[in-house]
C-alpha cells in the first residue's frame, strides 16, 4: 500500500507542475500560491468534516503546532512561492528537476538532527541525483 501512494503521489506532483504554469500565465506566484491553498484548504476541511474526523485537529497537542507550522511556512508558503515564482519565469523541466531533490536536503538533515542512518542505496541514489545536477548545470544555454 505504501508503494502504490507513493507512486500515486509521484504521479500528482509530475502532472500538477504542467497545470501550474499554464494557471500562471498573467498572474503574480503569490496570488497563484494564496489561490492554491486556499483551495486545497477548502477541501481538506471538507474531508475533515465529511468524515467526522474535524475535531481531530483539537487533539495535536499544543507543542507540536511549532512543528507544524514551521513545515507549513517552509514547505507551503516560502518554498512554494519560490516554485511558483521559478515556474513562471523559467524552463519547467529545470525548475522541476531542482526542486525534486529535495529528499537530498531530508536526508541529509535527518542523519544530523534525527540520528537517522543513510544506507548504501540511498547513497547511491543521492549521488546519482547530484551527478544529473551537474548534467543540467553543464547544459549549454
Amino acid at each position: 500500500m505504501v508503494l502504490f501512494l507513493a507512486f500515486f503521489g509521484m504521479l500528482c506532483w509530475g502532472i500538477a507542475p504542467i497545470f501550474g504554469k499554464l494557471g500562471l500565465y498573467q498572474v503574480e506566484p503569490a496570488a497563484v500560491l494564496c489561490l492554491r491553498t486556499l483551495m486545497a484548504a477548502t477541501l481538506v476541511l471538507g474531508y475533515l468534516a465529511g468524515t467526522k474526523t474535524f475535531f481531530q485537529l483539537g487533539q495535536i497537542p499544543l507543542g507540536l503546532w511549532f512543528f507544524i507550522g514551521a513545515e507549513a511556512i517552509l514547505a507551503t508558503l516560502v518554498g512554494d512561492l519560490a516554485y511558483f515564482a521559478a515556474l513562471k519565469y523559467g524552463n519547467i523541466n529545470n525548475v522541476t528537476l531542482i526542486m525534486s531533490t529535495s529528499p537530498l536536503v531530508t536526508i541529509i538533515l535527518s542523519a544530523i538532527f534525527l540520528g537517522e542512518s543513510i544506507t548504501k542505496f540511498q547513497l547511491v541514489g543521492a549521488l546519482m541525483i547530484v551527478g544529473g545536477l551537474i548534467c543540467i548545470g553543464l547544459e549549454p544555454g
